[in-house]
């Protein structure tokens, strides 16, 4: 049931005529009650309006309803897009008979169209009255672009469940924080320790994570807590590592979800960097693989070069010894002891085919390590982003 698994939380996806083919383009997310909330946001200078206003209304640490409309991104709209933001949220609020400022907007699209706001008002009512606390899916799959697939997921804890859904398919290199990410849970959480485990836990996921090196104006990634199951995750509780165990394991499955729908992907990259500095460093330095357009190209074309992991290894900033680096290439060893060594690379290339491909790399420089998600590169990513607006 995606974002409505956990109690308190009812959901709806419908087609209010955003978009030009139809498919569903509004989606309403709303807590019974006013929930716990965290998001983290992009990074990007030029933050499209809903990212602004989100900010604002989440001072409080609290809201009512997430609105999500998709076929315009009402990013690089100035003013005018502001006032649509507001608008947006003026309306869900007052059907939901709620303050503007207990709701929070997203939006995902093309940059630069206006959001069509008369199909949207118009079309709150109706997502309003198809409410359903098994409405996630509907939600789900009314927030996509240029996604295949709709991505969900359900983690079943201990008396409670993290619920979730995400879009996105390009434009993805997350620095926070178009990709956009909404989870649920029904544990019991004061807003303060909500941030906090939502920056520490849920932000470093989706900062590892990146589909073509392009940080969206439009990254968000929201967190709700409703306390509906009457687990209370107190500071040093059980009940809190436990959740932050299941918003971690959620995280992480939407992640690979991302890359597994990534626009012209055929093969997910798992890059697992251990021997690293600090946590950071081994993040900078699986990024720095997984986004390198010399091993994307690589592995699509099954191309089992390890010169193009050493390069990306030693250009990523993050402290190593080189002659103590070793990586290994879907399984098979390729550098040891910060040098290219022989290996069956008939075997690596025909492993370069599987569609998860795991690259792991020691950077011999400490004990910290961390996980990273790309996908490969390939035609058709070429040929979505050259038609995406025509």
């Amino acid at each position: 049931m995606s974002v409505t698994a956990a109690r308190g939380f009812r959901a709806s996806g419908i087609s209010a005529g955003l978009k030009e083919s139809g498919r569903p383009d509004l989606g309403l997310l709303v807590a019974d009650a006013p929930a716990a909330a965290a998001g983290l946001f992009t990074t990007n200078a030029f933050p499209a309006a809903p990212v602004v206003l989100s900010r604002l209304h989440l001072a409080g640490g609290a809201c009512r309803a997430v609105v999500v409309n998709s076929g315009q991104a009402n990013a690089g709209t100035g003013e005018p897009g502001m006032a649509d933001a507001r608008a947006t949220a003026a309306a869900a609020g007052e059907l939901l008979g709620t303050g503007p400022g207990q709701v929070l907007v997203c939006s995902t699209g093309v940059i630069g169209p206006r959001v069509k706001m008369g199909e949207l008002v118009a079309g709150l009512p109706v997502a309003v009255e198809a409410l359903d606390d098994g409405g996630g899916p509907g939600f789900a799959r009314a927030i996509l672009t240029t996604d295949r697939e709709p991505k969900e997921v359900v983690v079943h804890a201990d008396g409670f469940v993290v619920g979730g859904c995400a879009k996105g398919a390009g434009m993805i290199a997350p620095d926070l924080a178009t990709m956009l990410v909404f989870l649920t849970t029904d544990a019991a959480i004061d807003p303060p320790l909500l941030d906090e485990v939502t920056r520490a836990i849920v932000g470093p996921v989706f900062n590892g994570l990146t589909v073509d090196g392009c940080t969206s104006t439009n990254d968000t990634v929201l967190v709700l807590a409703s306390g509906g199951s009457g687990v209370e995750a107190a500071p040093g509780s059980r009940a809190l590592a436990v959740l932050e165990a299941a918003l971690g394991e959620a995280a992480e499955e939407l992640a690979r979800q991302i890359v597994a729908d990534a626009e012209g992907a055929t093969s997910t990259l798992v890059v697992h960097v251990s021997g690293a500095a600090s946590a950071d460093e081994a993040r900078a330095a699986g990024k720095a693989v997984a986004g390198s357009l010399l091993v994307k190209t690589a592995v699509f074309g099954g191309d089992p070069n390890p010169g193009r992991l050493l390069q990306a290894v030693g250009a990523s900033g993050a402290s190593l010894d080189p002659m103590e680096v070793s990586i290994s290439l879907a399984g098979h060893r390729v550098i040891e002891a910060g040098r290219v060594v022989a290996f069956d690379e008939a075997a690596c290339a025909e492993a370069l085919k599987e569609r998860e491909v795991v690259i792991r790399a020691d950077l011999g420089a400490g004990d910290a390590e961390a996980t990273c998600f790309g996908c490969d590169l390939g035609y058709e990513y070429v040929r979505i982003n050259a038609e995406y607006t025509t």
